[in-house]
């Protein structure tokens, strides 16, 4: 009985989709007020709920909205962002991808390839890559909390290429390096001849555990074309973060 009243206090706050009150919330379920307000500070407690100005109204907070996007899975994350990853690769040429971090490890998750067959490409594959070497990686970790950060660091940092970067001080002043503009880059750091960039993709106020990138050969990728494309993955991040919230909110109507 106290779960089933937790849940249905979870309930009515998500579907309000604005702050809900003490009262209101007491009126809705019908139960005692001393009641409905123990349940309502054990929810707070556990991060669940919050009262962003401390007025007694309450909003789903984003410990919840975390485990949410944790549930969804890969295939309806794709299959809501494609559209948009399909619309960037038309449009620059190069194969657009998209990551996940999960389980302490970025995977990239999907990737739309140029819809013009007389064009080459390059394909990233799907699947694990390094944290410390993939633009995808590192536009992930570096807003990630500190401790994440330093487990990196403290990791068996393997040198892929004569580009790779295996310093910790190094990897922090790029990780540092990519808060500031936004975007994250890999110069030929996993294989030779094949450059990255990426940007994050930022989830409201519940952090970074996605990237959109954009991959081609290093000939391609000069100084110039990474800084130009950082830009407009900076943007198109936005487009995918409302696609992936959109799909987190319908997902089982």
């Amino acid at each position: 009985m106290h779960f089933e009243r937790l849940i249905a206090l979870l309930e009515l706050i998500a579907a309000a989709g604005r702050p809900v009150s003490v009262a209101e919330l007491q009126r809705a379920t019908n139960l005692p007020r001393p009641t409905c307000y123990r349940l309502l500070q054990t929810l707070a407690q556990h991060r669940l709920i919050a009262a962003p100005n401390n007025d007694g109204r309450y909003l789903i907070a984003e410990r919840l909205i975390r485990i949410a996007l944790l549930g969804t899975s890969d295939s309806d994350i794709c299959q809501a962002v494609a559209p948009v990853l399909r619309k960037a690769a038309a449009q620059l040429g190069d194969t657009v991808f998209l990551s996940r971090l999960r389980g302490g490890e970025v995977e990239i998750i999907h990737a739309e390839i140029p819809d013009d067959p007389t064009r080459p490409y390059i394909h990233p594959g799907l699947g694990r890559r390094p944290l410390h070497a993939c633009s995808c990686a590192k536009a992930i970790a570096a807003f990630a909390e500190p401790a994440f950060q330093q487990q990196l660091l403290n990791d068996d940092l393997a040198r892929f290429t004569e580009h790779t970067k295996t310093s910790p001080a190094d990897i922090r002043a790029e990780l540092d390096a990519v808060v500031q503009r936004g975007f994250a880059e890999c110069n030929q750091e996993i294989e030779t001849g094949i450059a990255s960039v990426a940007a994050p993709v930022r989830l409201g106020n519940v952090g970074v555990t996605f990237s959109v990138g954009a991959t081609g050969s290093a000939r391609k990728f000069s100084t110039r074309y990474r800084e130009k494309l950082g830009e407009k993955l900076t943007r198109m991040a936005d487009e995918v973060s409302g696609a992936i919230q959109l799909c987190n909110l319908t997902r089982g109507e």
